[in-house]
């Protein structure tokens, strides 16, 4: 990946500025508004820089349908990572979930089935059946399993949803946002990578009915790798999609559009301007030296410094030589230091408006010298 080629210093009132990259610079691709679509609400993201490309109404709460599964097969992934179970385990199913109505994988009452195939026909054939038997398998009933998916949902930042079942099944209770829905969207693709693979499973059989994924952008578009359609009369018809292509991955959410078509066009059309007109970077990694800046009374002269994570921008195309990085250093810098203590920030510019600031952390131990070096520096400093 590229990086930011930090050419030049210059320390002025205690903050270091990096000019815009040295070269010619291209001329950059015209960026048109985005597509107008009928969804009511929606939102498309860079799922790595957490960048918001287009949105509409993207924090109104609304009915998710069978979108909840998704947090559905979010809080069982967690439960798998974590060994508190096992794909081969065997789920009894209940009288209760086998009498789900709408969505079905049609499993019976009485029977074993497997965790991998529960969450097989809850993800590719969105069965509301195999929903409550996960549910009630891994909390004892669905109501409990459901302030599990609350509590999960308030650790990732989903501030305008609410669960009340495994299932999308219509509750005035129960609502979430486009938003929301990308934000944990992001988080299972982030969290599950060896679980994310169901999602672009395009049919799955089970007791001899074969069932096919309802998101149709799995045959439309190669890049389309999940996540997971909805519907009921009173939400329309929802998606949240996730797609790659050069190393670029966007999250799209629409939701309360007319049809199954509509759904997968205007979501074609979101992930299509997308890839279009913007590219993402990584500009550090987290053992990237973003600068060394001068380090008081230490055994070293200078002290590495970096980022916590890695950093991410989306940007239109073409603008990579535009931006600039401005870093602000805690001033002085005094050993000790430890790896990992926060000695500043830097902020991205894009002609002149920040896109995107991290903390500054040392990436080593600054140890502090010994007596005569803190003793000269001590000296020195009377002069900063």
């Amino acid at each position: 990946m590229k990086r930011l080629n930090l050419v030049t210093l210059l320390l002025l009132l205690n903050t270091l500025l990096l000019p815009s990259f040295a070269g010619a610079q291209a001329m950059p691709v015209p960026v048109p508004s985005p597509p107008s679509l009928s969804a009511p609400s929606y939102i498309l993201l860079d799922a790595r820089s957490e960048h918001v490309l287009v949105e509409r109404e993207a924090d109104e709460q609304r009915e998710p349908a069978s979108l909840v599964k998704v947090m559905t097969a979010y809080v069982v992934f967690s439960e798998l990572k974590a060994g508190h179970l096992s794909m081969s385990d065997p789920v009894m199913i209940s009288e209760r979930a086998w009498r789900m109505q709408g969505s079905r994988m049609f499993i019976e009452v009485g029977r074993t089935v497997t965790v991998e195939e529960l969450l097989r026909g809850m993800i590719i054939q969105s069965g509301n059946d195999a929903s409550v038997a996960l549910a009630e398998h891994v909390a004892g009933n669905e109501e409990t399993f459901a302030q599990l998916m609350n509590q999960y949902a308030d650790q990732l930042g989903m501030h305008n949803t609410n669960f009340t079942n495994a299932t999308g099944w219509p509750d005035p209770n129960q609502y979430t946002s486009a938003r929301d829905m990308a934000i944990l969207a992001r988080a299972m693709i982030d969290s599950f990578p060896e679980y994310y693979r169901f999602y672009s499973e395009r049919e799955f059989t089970y007791n001899d009915i074969t069932q096919r994924n309802r998101n149709m952008l799995l045959w439309r578009d190669d890049s389309v790798d999940g996540l997971k359609t909805g519907h009921t009369s009173g939400a329309g018809y929802n998606l949240v999609t996730s797609a790659s292509r050069d190393g670029m991955r966007l999250v799209s959410v629409v939701m309360g559009t007319s049809s199954p078509q509509a759904r997968a066009d205007q979501t074609q059309a979101l992930l299509n301007y997308g890839f279009r007109f913007f590219r993402s970077y990584e500009l550090y990694g987290v053992d990237d030296t973003v600068t060394e800046p001068k380090l008081w009374k230490g055994a070293t002269d200078t002290l590495r410094v970096g980022v916590e994570e890695p950093l991410y921008v989306t940007i239109p195309q073409r603008q990579y030589d535009n931006l600039n990085a401005v870093m602000r250093l805690n001033s002085p810098i005094v050993a000790p230091v430890s790896q990992g203590d926060v000695v500043g920030e830097v902020d991205i510019r894009l002609e002149g408006e920040t896109i995107r600031s991290a903390t500054l952390v040392a990436l080593e131990d600054g140890e502090q010298a010994g007596f005569f070096g803190r003793l000269w520096d001590e000296v020195m400093l009377l002069f900063q």
